[in-house]
């Protein structure tokens, strides 16, 4: 995972549910915890745009509902300002699913943008992504 240029506004708090958008086999995930979060005691953990998260699967293939998922944002609804000065925010929050917390994404097909800060801190995702915003 590396340092990303921008600054992302963290909007996605735990219990927030987000969509997938791989072919993973999960539709609906709810966000528990966030990886690597470091606050002041007492703050509930939040996450935004290329953080590590952890999440049960709510809706999807019988096989992955109530599951434990790691995934990484790559989409959200709050709008974030780049280093450049430009402001970007997407239609919805959106998540990808990986296989293992090393980052190897499960699903072998992305459906939508994925945000370029996601892509610079995961460069596993940049191979499959098909557009980069």
């Amino acid at each position: 995972m590396k340092a990303m240029t921008s600054h992302v506004v963290r909007a996605i708090q735990t219990g927030t549910k987000v969509d997938v958008c791989d072919n993973s086999g999960a539709k609906v995930v709810k966000v528990f915890n966030v990886r690597r979060f470091t606050s002041t005691k007492g703050c509930m953990p939040k996450g935004g745009v290329g953080d590590f998260v952890m999440g049960s699967v709510v809706s999807g293939r019988p096989d992955m509902r109530k599951k434990v998922v790691f995934g990484v944002l790559v989409r959200q609804k709050k709008e974030y300002k780049r280093a450049d000065g430009t402001r970007i925010k997407f239609e919805d929050n959106a998540m990808i699913v990986f296989k293992d917390d090393k980052g190897n994404p499960k699903g072998t097909i992305f459906k939508g943008p994925i945000a370029k800060e996601a892509v610079e801190r995961w460069p596993t995702l940049a191979k499959i992504a098909s557009m980069v915003v």
